[in-house]
């Protein structure tokens, strides 16, 4: 690593579906890491009614889009909150290559530098078969899938189809994700940072690969 500031920053990449919510949890668990989500963030910055969460929910409440730069600021505020982990993961931010440049001026301002990018793959028929197969119970809010992960029995639940989960809904989720996120791959491949991941194995192998990927970026 470089004489900057230790500790491992990573960011996960990959398409709905692919199961990165669940690996970034449990490589946050393993590096005793904080796990960052600008959804979260913005969240609880309006709910606390912070000087940056008032602006952010300027935009909301008039249903625009809350600024890169604002997002930067919020990450900022996070990473030098005393006592902050050394440790972090970054859940889907950056989304474009804009917010991958202000998040890299960022890093360099505090003295920090991403460890590696993980990009988890899975080959498109079977993310179709994830995601439209999902169905969720109305009563518990469990999550199953019809092919994957079926319930024992059908009739103990009641089970229903997300409108995002229908079949054109996420061939849409998923070519809006490529076409916005090539860019991003190709810029992080460029400078090195991008590691390919096998998504299409158990949990167990999954993360035993991104382990090992980032194990190699550290030394």
């Amino acid at each position: 690593m470089s004489q900057q500031q230790e500790g491992i920053h990573l960011i996960f990449l990959g398409a709905p579906g692919v199961g990165k919510g669940t690996q970034s949890l449990r490589i946050a668990e393993h590096y005793s890491a904080a796990h960052i989500s600008t959804g979260d963030i913005l969240r609880q910055a309006v709910a606390e009614r912070t000087p940056l969460g008032q602006q952010a929910k300027s935009y909301m409440d008039k249903g625009e889009l809350v600024p890169d730069s604002l997002i930067i600021d919020l990450i900022r505020e996070k990473l030098t909150t005393p006592g902050f982990s050394q440790n972090w993961i970054m859940d889907g931010f950056p989304r474009t290559v804009a917010q991958a440049e202000a998040m890299d001026q960022l890093l360099a301002e505090l003295g920090q530098a991403l460890t590696v990018v993980l990009n988890i793959e899975v080959p498109m028929d079977l993310l179709m078969d994830r995601l439209t197969l999902r169905r969720t119970c109305r009563r518990t809010g469990e999550i199953f899938n019809l092919k994957f992960n079926p319930p024992a029995d059908a009739s103990q639940y009641d089970l229903y189809q997300r409108d995002d989960d229908k079949p054109e809904a996420v061939s849409r989720r998923l070519a809006v994700y490529t076409e916005q996120t090539r860019p991003l791959i190709d810029y992080y491949d460029s400078r090195q940072m991008l590691r390919v991941i096998n998504g299409d194995q158990s949990l167990e192998l999954v993360q035993a690969d991104i382990l090992s990927a980032v194990s190699a970026s550290t030394h």
